[in-house]
């Protein structure tokens, strides 16, 4: 069985909506952590300016698989990789690098917010990844729900 255009055209929507806002949060972490979050880190305590550049690297990280794999989705859909090809394990999504919560407490806000943000995209990407795998249509449970009570009355 596969998927009704319909279905492929939620999905590519939801993919480009996520794609942008990975490049929107790209930007934002570029900008912050090389240019005006230098004020932030500098006013850190040496142990916790450690901490920073970490995280920074970590968000970097998370974002650079995130974005690796909307792109080759990207390739998919415009016919450049067949779509068994984005089953390949090396274009699968890549593991995000573990952030502890009492780290992440201790930086400036605008940091936090960077690295929670990051955390929070690749996890629902990791979703989408996953997907991947499950044979057959994907079934959204509003829709499923509006056919239950079609069929009731």
């Amino acid at each position: 069985m596969t998927r009704t255009s319909h279905e492929l055209l939620l999905q590519h929507r939801l993919i480009d909506a996520l794609y942008n806002e990975a490049m929107l949060l790209a930007d934002e972490a570029r900008d912050y952590f090389d240019e005006a979050g230098r004020a932030d880190r500098d006013a850190l305590d040496p142990p916790v300016r450690v901490s920073f550049s970490c995280e920074s690297l970590k968000v970097t990280t998370r974002l650079m698989h995130v974005i690796a794999w909307f792109l080759t989705q990207r390739a998919v859909r415009s016919g450049e990789l067949h779509a068994s090809d984005a089953l390949d394990p090396r274009r699968r999504l890549g593991d995000a690098p573990p952030t502890d919560q009492t780290i992440t407490d201790s930086l400036p806000d605008q940091a936090r917010r960077l690295v929670e943000a990051s955390i929070d995209l690749h996890r629902r990407v990791a979703r989408l990844d996953l997907a991947q795998d499950t044979p057959g249509p994907i079934v959204s449970p509003a829709l499923s729900m509006q056919t239950r009570l079609a069929t009731a009355f």
